[in-house]
């Protein structure tokens, strides 16, 4: 306990004697962990987006005019005992129009023309447990022969099934692409803080050569010589490691409200808990960033 309170107050004095070594060490490690936590929350935001999306997938299954609700009952239990499908509604002509008068700013004489004369089909709404299996469900009920007898489209049953699994299938890409750069980056950032640790405490040992030395004579082991430098290492990523996980925090609360607001159609929220696992995150590797940068700077310029 009191060789870890010298340890302490040793970084201390040295932190402050080259003060502006150590902010730059300092503040390499805050930038670095801030763009690795702004990669991080970025990559899991658009991973709920797309998971938000996937959720919406259904596919649209539009019905004739005249279609008899005998059929109309025959499909829906047909495409009920397919895989996948977790759910299927039946939405009337009046109940198209209502979704489309709430989702469009048409004005009121375009809403009185449709309502005198509504040209959109009744449909059935298939919903799926696994929206990654959209384009093989729609392929089977387009080979369904209730649905090519009652589609709204005979002469090309196809126009007459409609879902979203191109914008899923973007997303996921997009996903992908930016979990690779977010791997790429995050190396490369913990690649320069390591770099800059190391110089950071080299130089401290540097400047630190003839006490080292005496301490040396005086028989000081190894593990004392080493520990202040560790705790210097350690206090710098700390340090940067609370700034980053405070910026973090202020980009939750101002800027991700601004940004929710431009887009309310998505949702950009993630629980508190997986902000508290970044800010661990922070710390934890700050943490092994500081060792190993010290240790890595003692090994090759500290001979003991």
């Amino acid at each position: 306990m009191g060789n870890l309170a010298y340890f302490i107050k040793e970084s201390l004095i040295n932190f402050k004697r080259n003060w502006s070594t150590s902010i730059g060490g300092v503040i390499t490690i805050f930038l670095s962990l801030l763009i690795i936590g702004v990669f991080m929350v970025a990559s899991l935001m658009a991973s709920s987006v797309v998971q938000s999306v996937e959720d919406r997938v259904t596919i649209r299954v539009f019905i004739a005019d005249n279609a008899a609700q005998a059929d109309i009952d025959s499909l829906t239990a047909d495409i009920k005992s397919m895989n996948y499908v977790a759910n299927v509604s039946f939405t009337t002509k009046d109940q198209a129009l209502e979704e489309y008068q709430s989702s469009t700013n048409a004005d009121d004489q375009v809403i009185k023309q449709l309502q005198s004369d509504n040209p959109l089909p009744a449909s059935l709404d298939v919903d799926l447990t696994d929206s990654s299996q959209v384009t093989a469900v729609a392929n089977e009920i387009a080979q369904n022969a209730t649905f090519l007898r009652i589609c709204d489209m005979p002469s090309d049953p196809t126009q007459s099934i409609q879902y979203a699994q191109e914008t899923v299938e973007r997303l996921i890409t997009i996903t992908s692409y930016l979990r690779y750069i977010a791997i790429a980056v995050v190396a490369l950032l913990v690649f320069v803080a390591l770099i800059f640790i190391n110089n950071t405490i080299r130089l401290a040992i540097m400047n630190r050569r003839r006490e080292i030395g005496i301490m040396r004579l005086v028989g000081a082991s190894n593990s004392f010589i080493r520990g202040p430098f560790l705790t210097e290492g350690v206090l710098q990523a700390v340090i940067g490691a609370a700034l980053a996980s405070v910026c973090i925090a202020l980009l939750r609360r101002f800027l991700l409200p601004v940004i929710a607001s431009g887009m309310p159609f998505l949702s950009f929220e993630l629980p508190d808990i997986v902000y508290t696992q970044i800010y661990a995150i922070f710390f934890i590797a700050a943490i092994v960033i500081g060792l190993f940068g010290s240790a890595l700077a003692m090994r090759r310029y500290l001979r003991v």
